[in-house]
């Protein structure tokens, strides 16, 4: 039966089982969408189905179409909605009964479908209500995975900031080594770093795109994208964490050239103060020393030459390199000590150098009366020893006298020298003075000592031919130490040392004897002796 206007058309039971009713049919395209078409009704309620109500008609009605397929003689037909079930019909039912109408007629409808009906409809009811999903919100394998994926994240998170934290303390290690040393394992270790730092920043990459990748925080989070996030996140951790044991051998093989840059930074601020304390304390001893009335002009330019060091300490170690400012900072601090040592020395200086002009200068007068004194001793060696004892000594005279003259000159000048605080000066002539008046006072003494010893050989030669003889007789007898036989080239010396002591003892016998060269022959001889027992200690390994 075709329903028509004056004829209200109720779909039966039967059809209503054919039909859904508790589901929300498709909403048909809106105006604005780009493939709606001009055949379909403004945007609105969607359109529910009646339920039939008690005493309805059970004829069926032909499902509602759009349009059918061309018939056999060609053209189209399309079958009309029946009147009171059409989207306009149901839009103004909707509108007129509102939110209450629609949950009656909905109960109505469950209250008077036959049983099977019934169950159908327990079935599907709660299924449309729920929005078509099918994730279940509390348990199940589902959620086991995101909490797997999300552990797997904080471990991945955690894995990065401890990489993070490694990674800044390596850079001021390498920023200190890179500040102290330029030699080749520093910069070697800087490339290491280089390297190390491009790999950092790709796993980190890796990281934080597997991290973007996944919103583990979805409502609607499958399991498979679950299970493929904490895999992702697992392989970026394992990745972070293999970094980490590379940055951590990295960084222990830094530990030796990381001891010296920090020895070395430690020793920095303490030689940069020390070196401003020495120019300090340098300073105020010159003003001092000025203050006594000593001018000490070169000790005051060589402070002002320290003035250019100290403003490039000033500038830093950042400015200068730290090996270079320690370098500066320690021979800054050498001079100025050095200049500070002097300046307090000054005015001891002056003194001493004060005392011995005056002390060299009564040398000097000494000197000159002693002088005076040769001449009579030369005159006694010629009346009572031959011409070979007194002849080296005939210039001894005139010899001081010229050397005594050099020094008092060389005074003169030293004197000059203290008087315009030329201390280099004042020391130097001093020096020489003193070296003059040494030589002089040699050459006087010995004309007094030749005539000593002379007059002593000639009394009685016996203790000088003793004397040889016991160093002699000693030294034999060390070379027989522990042997049947000497060593001949032990023996030969010391024969020929007790024939030349014969022959000198020889030299006496007459009316004028060579006493000089008697004493000279001795001497020589003992000389022999005694290089003799040197050698033989030596060679036995004994000083005794």
């Amino acid at each position: 039966m075709t329903a028509t206007p004056s004829q209200p058309y109720t779909p039966t039971a039967r059809q209503m089982l054919h039909t859904p009713h508790f589901a929300d049919p498709p909403r048909p395209p809106t105006p604005t969408d780009p493939h709606a078409g001009p055949g379909f009704p403004a945007p609105g309620p969607v359109p529910r189905a009646v339920p039939a109500l008690p005493g309805a008609s059970r004829t069926p009605a032909p499902v509602p179409r759009t349009a059918r397929p061309a018939t056999h003689g060609g053209g189209s037909s399309a079958r009309p909605h029946p009147t009171g079930t059409g989207p306009a019909a149901d839009h103004g039912s909707d509108h007129g009964s509102g939110t209450g109408g629609s949950a009656v007629r909905q109960f109505l409808s469950l209250t008077l479908l036959p049983l099977p009906l019934l169950a159908l409809a327990a079935v599907t009811l709660p299924a449309a209500f729920s929005g078509g999903g099918n994730r279940r919100w509390f348990g199940g394998r589902g959620e086991g995975q995101r909490a797997e994926a999300q552990a797997a994240k904080d471990a991945a998170a955690a894995a990065f900031y401890e990489l993070d934290s490694a990674q800044r303390d390596l850079r001021i290690s390498i920023e200190t080594i890179t500040a102290v040393d330029d030699s080749p394992p520093a910069r070697s270790a800087v490339s290491g770093f280089t390297d190390l730092s491009t790999r950092i920043d790709e796993v980190s990459h890796q990281y934080i795109a597997a991290v973007d990748a996944h919103d583990l925080d979805r409502d609607d989070l499958e399991a498979s994208t679950a299970s493929r996030a904490r895999a992702e996140l697992t392989q970026a951790r394992d990745a972070l964490n293999k970094v980490k044991d590379d940055l951590d051998r990295f960084t222990q093989g830094l530990g030796p050239l990381l001891d010296k840059a920090e020895t070395q930074l430690a020793r920095l601020a303490p030689a940069v103060e020390r070196a401003r304390q020495s120019l300090l304390a340098a300073s105020n001893a010159l003003d001092a020393t000025r203050a006594a009335g000593l001018r000490a002009d070169d000790l005051a330019a060589r402070l002002a030459a320290l003035a250019p060091e100290l403003t490039r300490l000033n500038q830093g170690a950042g400015r200068h390199g730290v090996p270079e400012t320690l370098q500066r900072a320690e021979h800054v601090a050498r001079d100025a000590e050095a200049v500070r040592a002097e300046a307090e020395r000054l005015p001891e200086r002056a003194a001493e150098t004060d005392r011995r002009l005056v002390s060299l200068r009564t040398r000097a007068q000494a000197l000159t009366t002693r002088a005076e004194q040769v001449e009579p001793i030369l005159s006694e060696l010629r009346r009572r020893f031959t011409i070979a004892c007194w002849q080296d000594l005939q210039q001894v005279p005139e010899q001081a006298a010229a050397t005594v003259r050099q020094a008092e000159t060389k005074l003169t000048e030293a004197q000059s020298a203290r008087d315009a605080q030329r201390w280099p000066d004042a020391t130097s002539l001093l020096s020489t003075v003193r070296a003059l008046l040494n030589s002089t006072d040699e050459a006087v003494s010995a004309a007094g000592n030749r005539l000593q010893r002379l007059n002593a050989v000639a009394k009685d030669p016996q203790d000088e031919i003793d004397r040889t003889r016991f160093a002699i007789r000693d030294a034999q007898r060390l070379a027989m130490a522990d042997r049947h036989t000497p060593d001949p080239r032990h023996a030969h010396p010391l024969d020929e040392s007790v024939r030349r002591l014969e022959l000198a003892i020889a030299t006496l016998e007459g009316r004028h004897p060579d006493y000089w060269h008697f004493l000279t022959e001795l001497e020589a001889v003992r000389q022999t002796v005694a290089t003799v027992v040197s050698r033989i200690r030596e060679e036995r390994g004994t000083t005794a």
